[in-house]
């Protein structure tokens, strides 16, 4: 048998999954017993629309987003603005959220989403989704939800405590019917997202076992630029954060974009030019891994053939900070700039934006319903489908 077909067969009956980060081509087999084999290859993935986005999301998710788009690749891509996911903390201000879904927009279609390529779609104008969220609520614990990584870490970051929502608290559960509404095969996020594609693939697995084959079993896809898995905040704190305000946004000017750049925390053992300095924790070393093209050092710094040069320099003694950061914004400046261009043109195009987001989420509507009408097959609660509550 082909070895990847065999490893994706493997994977699908084995009890325990692992979220696996590669992409499954699509194959077409004879499908063995117990397992679903679907043709279609399907991507998801989405943002709350608590703010603008920032670079942290276009290096860890964004970036890569467009590059699986413009393969032709796939045959469906969904990108979805979590709405109703970012209720789930912000039920006190709904304006904020609503404000920021066409500020997300912008984003998206800035950095090279294209709608022609993909659904661009809002979640609460996904009826479905709610519903699919109801039903896997009953195929987890509560237990199992309170080890989720993820919800931990936020739970505290956002100081809940013993008064967290409900709605935060199960929104791995949600973002589970999100994912397999589609059908996605594959889920383009941040590293940050592992714990909850590994819980959704639980759900998958435990649903499909109780009711019987009926959802995909999605796969995480993440840059394969380690530095771009996930970029610290401008203060050198672990993740950069919308809510923590250590942000390059996406939408910032190029003036602001430079004054952040200058205000970078590096080395703070580095207080003499010729004082040795690490770059271990110093972000700006961090940025220019992530951004660092094979020509910026010809365009900027000819000084300097390649990073590693840069690097030993810095180590030894005798470099800047001040140089290196001036060095890392035109790097930077140069990523932004066609960005900042894109939104420009949409933002100057709003009522087209507007239909663009009516049009997705009417798309996105149907598919999902469709997803619920084989779940509610599967669990035999479609009782007045053919006259079945009387069978």
């Amino acid at each position: 048998m082909n070895a990847l077909i065999f490893q994706r067969l493997s994977s699908l009956q084995s009890p325990v999954f692992s979220c696996r980060r590669v992409i499954i081509d699509s194959i077409l087999v004879d499908k063995p017993k117990g397992v679903r084999i679907f043709m279609k290859k399907i991507i998801l993935t989405g943002d709350r629309p608590t703010g603008r986005l920032h670079i942290g999301h276009y290096v860890g998710s964004l970036s890569e987003r467009v590059k699986l788009q413009n393969t032709g690749a796939f045959d469906e891509i969904y990108f979805m603005i979590a709405d109703a996911q970012a209720l789930t903390d912000n039920a006190d201000n709904p304006e904020k959220v609503r404000q920021n879904i066409m500020q997300v927009a912008l984003d998206y279609l800035a950095v090279g989403i294209d709608p022609s390529k993909a659904t661009i779609f809002i979640q609460s104008q996904v009826p479905a989704l709610a519903e699919l969220t109801v039903y896997y609520m009953n195929l987890v614990t509560v237990s199992r939800v309170q080890r989720n990584p993820t919800v931990k870490a936020e739970i505290q970051q956002k100081n809940f405590e013993a008064s967290v929502p409900v709605g935060f608290f199960c929104y791995p559960i949600s973002q589970a019917a999100d994912i397999t509404a589609f059908h996605a095969t594959s889920v383009p996020v941040g590293e940050d997202q592992e714990p909850m594609l590994e819980q959704c693939r639980e759900i998958v697995h435990k649903f499909n076992e109780v009711y019987g084959e009926t959802l995909t079993m999605p796969e995480i896809y993440l840059s394969k630029n380690a530095a771009r898995l996930r970029l610290p905040g401008l203060d050198g704190k672990a993740k950069m954060s919308k809510s923590l305000g250590n942000c390059i946004y996406l939408a910032d000017d190029e003036k602001t974009v430079q004054q952040k750049v200058m205000s970078m925390y590096t080395d703070p053992t580095h207080l003499k030019v010729s004082d040795p300095g690490h770059i271990e924790g110093n972000t700006v070393f961090t940025y220019l891994d992530a951004f660092i093209k094979p020509d910026s050092f010809e365009k900027y710094w000819p000084e300097y053939k390649n990073l590693d040069e840069l690097k030993a320099h810095y180590q030894r003694g005798g470099l800047g900070d001040v140089k290196i950061k001036k060095f890392l914004n035109k790097v930077l400046q140069e990523e932004l700039r066609p960005i900042r261009e894109r939104r420009a043109y949409w933002e100057e195009r709003l009522p087209e934006v507007y239909e663009i987001l009516k049009e997705g989420s009417a798309k996105a509507a149907a598919k999902a319903q469709q997803t619920l009408d084989e779940v509610k097959a599967s669990m035999r609660i479609d009782y007045f489908t053919n006259d079945n509550l009387l069978k």
